[in-house]
């Protein structure tokens, strides 16, 4: 290496140990390995040299620029972690200070219609049940009448549990809130009114399912009950829960082991502005059925296995999902947004805590 560029590869050190901010060690560096860097120059010389010359003077040159370009990364370094160190020694968080005017948080639009559900049933003459998210088989699956062949037991439909269940079978979780139901009957016998909202788990995950969402079901026992009582009740939930009288329903046969006879109830609507507005007969023109949820007479064996005598109590019971019916009531259409966590989705969608659902007040509010 020439004399000439010893003396500028000195001078370069140099002027990088001294220098004081990142844009002085920028400067350095683009007038030594920029495009037009005296360094860059040299590197650009060995394409014209022939194979002896660039053997002999290649390991030189590259050595220059290895070492040029340690410095600069090294002064660089230095001076970033001097920076961060004086700003963490001048930025300070005071702890004493009051809390912001504007109060921080809001409820989640599931907590929110959990607590409508509530509150409509309550007026209904409904309690509302609460049972374990770890569930036995035999609570989630035998004592509601479904046979071990049964679709809804296969691995790829159910979380289970390498435990043993009390009952036999195995340890689960929950895949509907139905085991409710038969505890209640269990604890408390008949006649019986109650509502089980909670979570439940279910493998699958797409725009309108996740592996873990919520439920609402209902169970009503009581001498003479017949299906009009279960249509009545679900049409004064869904005028309530939706703030119109405008609701048809439709009663479709259709199977579940635990009722018999068993409904699936769809929902007259309209679309507007390229959203769902439930209301109407679906036969209308413009509107459209829409199937809501699953219901029917409680089976006989489900009452039996719950203790009580069938040929003395009958009752009803229904489904359906909370996270979709906060979906139609509050314009929502990706059901794995309810889980993201995303503060964006929380602050547009979230309630205040002071909208508490009322009958007087109404149970709806605007997010």
């Amino acid at each position: 290496m020439s004399s000439e560029n010893e003396a500028k590869t000195a001078d370069t050190l140099s002027r990088l140990e001294n220098a004081a901010t990142l844009d002085a060690v920028e400067a350095i560096r683009i007038e030594a390995l920029g495009k037009q860097g005296w360094i860059s120059a040299l590197l650009k010389t060995l394409g014209k040299m022939s194979p002896d010359e660039r053997q002999e003077k290649a390991p030189a040159i590259q050595s220059l620029r290895a070492s040029v370009a340690d410095a600069i990364a090294a002064r660089k370094a230095a001076l970033e972690a001097a920076e961060l160190e004086a700003r963490l020694a001048t930025e300070t968080l005071d702890l004493t200070l009051p809390a912001p005017q504007a109060p921080r948080g809001s409820v989640h639009p599931v907590s929110q219609v959990m607590d409508e559900l509530a509150e409509i049933f309550a007026d209904l003459g409904f309690a509302v049940a609460t049972g374990p998210e770890i569930e036995d088989d035999w609570y989630n699956f035998t004592a509601l009448n479904m046979p071990e062949s049964h679709p809804a037991r296969a691995m790829h439909d159910t979380f289970y549990f390498p435990d043993s269940a009390p009952k036999g079978g195995r340890m689960l979780l929950r895949t509907h809130t139905s085991p409710v139901q038969i505890r209640t009957m269990m604890a408390d016998g008949a006649p019986l009114r109650i509502i089980a909202p909670g979570r439940v788990y279910r493998s699958d995950s797409d725009a309108t399912h996740t592996p873990m969402f919520h439920q609402v079901e209902g169970l009503v026992i009581d001498k003479g009950i017949h299906l009009g009582h279960l249509k009545w009740t679900l049409e004064t939930f869904l005028k309530a829960f939706f703030e119109t009288d405008d609701i048809v329903l439709r009663l479709r046969p259709s199977y579940f082991p635990f009722t018999e006879p068993s409904v699936e109830v769809d929902v007259g609507f309209a679309i507007e502005n390229g959203k769902r507005i439930l209301g109407g007969s679906g036969d209308a023109p413009g509107h459209g059925w829409m199937e809501l949820l699953g219901s029917g007479m409680v089976n006989r064996r489900v009452i039996e296995s719950a203790g009580l005598d069938p040929d003395e109590w009958q009752g009803f019971a229904w489904g359906l999902g909370v996270d979709r019916l906060a979906m139609l009531k509050y314009g929502m259409d990706d059901l794995r947004a309810f889980f993201d966590g995303d503060g964006r989705w929380l602050n547009h969608y979230g309630f205040s805590g002071l909208d508490q659902p009322t009958l007087s007040g109404g149970v709806g509010v605007a997010p």
